[in-house]
């Protein structure tokens, strides 16, 4: 059974500039799970040179990291996302609409100088309740 989220965004504030919800209520009752970053390594622990690839990589790493845990994308409530170069909103946002479809969590992005290793592009933090 899945945990009744509540997703909102007030007319009080503007509306989100991108495909995010502004607040994520998450019931007492739930069970929180925090995930570490992941990373746009493939199956064969390669990580591609490219943002895009890696991007692609990445949202695979999440949708099987949360499949061990026996959640599926409308569990999570809270993304953070770093990049070291501008994101290609176009191959983000479809990898983000065949995550998500419409129930969006709230997010965080920012653009950093560099991540853990000197060659990844992108890392995605989730946050999920169930």
């Amino acid at each position: 059974m899945k945990t009744n989220i509540i997703r909102k965004n007030p007319m009080q504030v503007p509306s989100p500039v991108g495909k995010y919800s502004h607040i994520t209520i998450i019931p007492k009752d739930a069970t929180m799970y925090a995930f570490s970053g992941q990373i746009g390594v493939d199956q064969d622990d390669q990580l591609p040179v490219g943002l895009i690839e890696q991007t692609t990589n990445t949202f695979k790493n999440i949708e099987a990291l949360l499949a061990t845990e026996g959640l599926d994308a409308s569990h999570v409530v809270k993304v953070n996302i770093w990049a070291t170069e501008e994101i290609d909103w176009h191959h983000f946002d479809q990898q983000w609409e065949v995550m998500f479809g419409h129930s969006y969590p709230s997010m965080t992005i920012a653009y950093v100088s560099a991540l853990g290793l000197p060659d990844i592009k992108i890392e995605i933090e989730l946050w999920a309740a169930k």
